[in-house]
């Protein structure tokens, strides 16, 4: 969904590119995983850097100082926190938004919710080990707790046995 091409013009990839040497064309995985190991170690320097020059700045000298100030002390400098917003805004306008991620997220919500309800209306059709829960949780919180811990597979497999015909239950 997204190429190196569509990145170009966003400061942080502009100094990963830089950094690594990487000189476009393909992007093997060689590449990306440099860009990427590189993405990280930029991030997590900034982050200690710019805490440590915050704990310093303010001569915070234990745990009992750093709880008293009246701000967050973790953080990025400005500059990465402006690189990472620019990164944000272009992913949430070219990924999250992208045609084919909203179209899996609908569908998604359609089969939770289709799985939710049919567990809902007939409770017999969770699992027995599920079922011992409502008692003491609750039907809804039994419900939702037995989908958040179901992987997309088991879901899918889960929503064609109660709603395919041709599915064996």
């Amino acid at each position: 969904m997204i190429t190196p091409q569509m990145l170009g013009g966003i400061t942080l990839w502009e100094i990963l590119v830089k950094s690594v040497g990487w000189r476009g064309g393909k992007l093997d995985d060689l590449a990306r995983h440099r860009l990427i190991r590189r993405l990280i170690g930029l991030e997590v320097t900034d982050l200690v850097t710019e805490t440590d020059r915050c704990l310093r700045e303010n001569n915070v000298r234990s745990v009992e100082e750093l709880q008293t100030l009246p701000f967050n002390v973790i953080g990025f400098s400005e500059d990465m926190h402006r690189r990472n917003r620019q990164l944000k805004d272009f992913l949430y306008a070219n990924m999250y938004r992208h045609h084919r991620v909203v179209r899996m997220a609908v569908k998604a919500e359609r089969i939770i919710t289709a799985l939710f309800h049919a567990y809902q209306s007939e409770p017999e059709m969770l699992p027995q080990h599920v079922q011992n829960f409502i008692e003491s949780r609750g039907l809804e919180r039994t419900i939702c707790d037995y989908i958040a811990g179901m992987t997309d597979r088991f879901a899918l497999q889960e929503h064609n046995k109660l709603f395919d015909p041709t599915s064996l239950p």
